[in-house]
This record gives structure tokens, C-alpha cells and sequence, in this order.
């Protein structure tokens, strides 16, 4: 019931946000400013009091019966009758009431003296009347004909009550008035402000998977609403790259899924329409099952790139030394090397170690060899090294004697997919994206891989990683 009663619009929360905290402020202000204001009038009062007992102590005096009394024709004292507007009692230090003025009647004001009032200064206080009325009074002991005297003089603070009372009505009828103003203030205002982001939601709301192009208005702006806008267009430049790259990877996984099919399906619809012997009906299969190979290492490396992407891949970090995965790495290549008349040379430091997920470290090497041996010429040579700088970081570099690779696709080798000549990469068994898998392995070590290529001179793959645990030995 109270969720359904808050308001729809930001503008209306921030409005009654803006008059409640203005109310809040300016009823603890009056609050403040009426307490300070009747204090200082009630030190007025005090003042005054003090002032008048001075008068009183000159105007009291016993009369023949022994009685204290008051006189009114003193002539020093031309205002002494105006004492009979002020509420005065005198009292032995007893207790006894010895006077009391008109004014004052039969009410008592302040009951029996306490033990230290008035003795060595004025001693004021706030009381209350019998009847209730508050007093302010002061007090003081004064010896008159040998006899202590306790003078009490005070005023009614009930005036002073009344003009504080005034003040608050009239700010009950002024406040009203002032929030309503500072409302319709703050409503427009917050209007304005947030004009930009209404902008802003009916341009966003325009934008879907097609229009990923469009930005949002205000990424100029200096202020919040500027650095919001600019978050927002980072976010769909990501999101439109994404996406690019998503229908990128889409449609050459589509392609190159294609590929190996239609030949499956080609192999095996000539072998079913002819009358083949045995030795047919075995190469056509022996042709399905390299196709189906190649399907298959299609596959697992979609499946790594995809997982890899996704964030679903658990690394399980170990230290080796980096020549051991060097020499592994090398190895497997070996029997293909020889048919191809190539040789593989592997040098560097035997020391350097370092921590990693071996596993995938070493698919990133075997994908930059078999690249290396795919690529170089019928007895060319296949350089892997291993070796560690003084700034801490390692080095593996994997060269090969083979055509190189111009300048215009260098920047786009990583990419996945990409081929600088398609039939030749498919003739090779190729799927496109053993340098994305390297890459993905190599910064998600926090390292990075680089090409350095002259066409005609070879390739040189070049992995940093980060710093080594130390020079052991195992």
C-alpha cells in the first residue's frame, strides 16, 4: 500500500525531497532562532530585575509597629510606584514572609529561601507562580537596620511567551507559502535538469541490435550527465563490436562448417552411384574420415574459443620450466618435420621458470609450430627459443623459413578465422583459428604474442610472459 503511494516521476520524488529538507531546515532554524531569541529576552528580564532590587533597597524601611514597609514618596525615586507593576516578596532567611506587593497578593513566589540564595551576588532563576503564571526572578540578602532580608523582584515571562507565540503563527502562514514557491522552484529546475535525460532514454530506447551505430546526445557535457552519456556510448561501441564480431564468428563458423560437409556428403553420394569395388568403397571412406577429422578439430576449437569467451575455462596453474614445453611442443611435430625435410633447432636457457596452466600454454606453442610447419618450405628450418630478459620477462620465439607474411595482414593474423590464402590454408587442414586460441592462452596468462614478419624472409611469433619464478633446478 505505502510502494503504490510513492510517486512515478524522479522530477516529483526529487520536488517533495527538495520542500521536506527545506521544511526540516527552516523549522530547526526558527527552532534555533526562537529558543536564542527568548533567551536573550528572558537575560532582559534578569537585567531589569537586578536594576529594580537595587531601587527597592533604598525605598524599604520598618515602620513603627516593627512592620518592613515601602516608601512610595522617596524623592530620589520618582518611578518607586512603578514597583507596583513588578512582583516583589521579602523573607527572613527563616522562611517568614515580610512583604509582599500588591501585584503579587497572596501568591508565593519561589517558597523558603535556599541556603546560599542571593547571599553573595544576584541569584536568578525561573519559577512558576502558584497559579502557574512563569516568573523570571532574581534574588538577593540585604541587611537593613541589623536585620537579613531575602529580596525577591521578578517578571512575568508570559509576555515574552506571547511574542514568541506571534512569531509562530505569523511563520505558520509565511512557511506554507515559502515551500510552495521553493516547490514550484525546485520542480522546474529539476524539469531542466533532467531534460537531458529524458533525451537520453527516448534515444536509448530507440537503439536495438540493428542500430548499435547510433550514440546517445550529451557525451560532450562536462557534467554527470555527460560522464553517463559517455558510459553508455562505450557500453554500445563494445556492444556493437560484439556483435560484429559475433556475426563475424557466426557466419565464417557457418562457412566452414559448410566445407567439410558438402564434401562428406559429395564423397558419399558418388561412392553410393556407382558399382565400386572394395578398394573405391576404402578411399571413399578413408576421405569421409579425414573430413570428419577436420570436422572434429573444427569443433573443439569452436568449442574452446566459445567456452574461452564465455569465461568458463578453469586455469590449473603449475611451475615447469619453459624448455621442457619447448621441447614437448616440438616433439609431436617431429615425424612431420622429417617427411617434409625441415628441421626443428630448440636453444635457449634451461633455467627459466615460470607458473602457468601447462596444458594451455602448450597448445598455444603447438598451434605457432604446426603454423611454422605448415608454411615453411621442403627443408627449411624451424627455430623455437626460450629466453628471459632483465626485466623479468620471458620470451618464446618461434621462427620459420617460409614465404612471410606482407604488412596489409599482419595486424589481422589473430583474428579468428582469418586466412591470408584460403586455399591454401584448407589444403593444409587448417581451420582458422589456431592463432586465436595461442592469443586467448597467452593473455590469459597475463602475457601478450606479436608477429614480426618481413615477406620473403619467414615469421617470427614472439611470446612475452610475465616474470619467472626463479633459475631451479627440478
Amino acid at each position: 500500500m505505502i510502494h503504490n503511494l510513492r510517486p512515478r516521476h524522479i522530477r516529483t520524488r526529487l520536488t517533495l525531497w527538495h520542500i521536506f529538507v527545506l521544511a526540516s531546515v527552516l523549522a530547526v532554524t526558527w527552532s534555533f532562532t526562537a529558543f536564542f531569541l527568548f533567551l536573550q529576552l528572558r537575560e532582559q528580564l534578569t537585567h531589569y530585575a537586578v536594576q529594580e532590587i537595587e531601587n527597592v533597597e533604598g525605598l524599604l524601611y520598618f515602620n513603627a509597629g516593627g512592620k518592613l514597609d515601602l516608601r512610595e514618596d522617596y524623592h530620589k525615586h520618582p518611578d518607586s510606584k512603578r514597583l507596583l507593576d513588578r512582583l516583589l516578596e521579602i523573607r527572613s532567611p527563616e522562611g517568614s514572609v515580610l512583604y509582599r506587593n500588591e501585584r503579587l497578593g497572596s501568591r508565593s513566589l519561589g517558597g523558603n529561601p535556599l541556603p546560599d540564595e542571593g547571599e553573595d551576588q544576584f541569584s536568578p532563576r525561573s519559577t512558576r507562580l502558584d497559579d502557574g503564571t512563569p516568573v523570571r526572578m532574581v534574588s538577593r540578602r540585604w541587611p537593613l537596620d541589623g536585620r537579613p532580608l531575602v529580596i525577591r523582584l521578578a517578571f512575568s515571562e508570559e509576555p515574552i511567551r506571547a511574542r514568541i507565540e506571534e512569531l509562530a503563527l505569523a511563520s505558520a502562514f509565511v512557511l506554507p507559502i515559502a515551500l510552495i514557491l521553493a516547490g514550484l522552484g525546485g520542480y522546474l529546475l529539476t524539469q531542466r535538469a533532467l531534460g537531458p535525460l529524458q533525451e537520453m532514454a527516448r534515444r536509448a530506447d530507440r537503439i536495438t541490435s540493428e542500430r548499435l551505430n547510433e550514440r546517445l546526445p550529451n557525451d560532450e557535457v562536462g557534467d554527470e550527465l555527460g560522464q553517463l552519456a559517455r558510459v553508455f556510448n562505450h557500453l554500445l561501441a563494445r556492444l556493437e563490436q560484439s556483435f560484429e564480431q559475433l556475426r563475424r564468428f557466426t557466419s565464417d563458423a557457418s562457412h566452414e562448417l559448410r566445407t567439410p560437409l558438402a564434401s562428406l556428403r559429395s564423397v558419399g553420394e558418388v561412392a553410393l552411384q556407382k558399382d565400386g569395388c572394395r578398394e573405391e568403397y576404402r578411399d571413399a571412406i578413408g576421405s569421409m574420415l579425414e573430413e570428419v577429422k577436420r570436422l572434429t578439430t573444427l569443433i573443439d576449437s569452436l568449442l574452446t574459443i566459445s567456452r574461452a569467451d564465455a569465461g568458463c575455462i578453469q586455469l590449473h596453474p603449475t611451475i615447469f620450466r619453459v624448455m621442457d614445453l619447448a621441447r614437448q611442443a616440438a616433439g609431436f611435430f617431429e615425424v612431420l618435420a622429417e617427411e617434409k625435410g625441415q628441421h626443428i633447432t630448440i636453444d635457449g636457457s634451461e633455467g627459466v621458470s615460470m607458473k602457468g596452466d601447462r596444458v594451455f600454454l602448450m597448445q598455444a606453442l603447438v598451434n605457432i609450430i604446426d603454423n611454422a610447419v605448415k608454411y615453411s618450405p621442403a627443408g627449411g628450418t624451424i627455430h623455437v627459443r626460450v629466453y628471459s630478459e632483465q626485466a623479468g620477462t620471458i620470451r618464446l620465439e618461434v621462427g620459420d623459413s617460409g614465404p612471410g607474411i606482407a604488412p596489409e595482414h599482419v595486424d589481422r593474423i589473430f583474428n579468428r578465422f582469418y586466412r591470408v590464402d584460403n586455399s591454401r590454408s584448407r589444403q593444409a587442414g587448417g581451420t582458422g583459428l589456431g592463432l586465436a586460441i595461442a592469443q586467448w592462452a597467452v593473455r590469459v596468462h597475463g602475457g601478450d604474442i606479436e608477429l614480426l614478419s618481413t615477406p620473403g624472409s619467414g615469421c617470427t611469433f614472439r611470446i612475452s610472459l610475465p616474470a619467472p619464478i626463479t633459475s631451479a633446478s627440478f
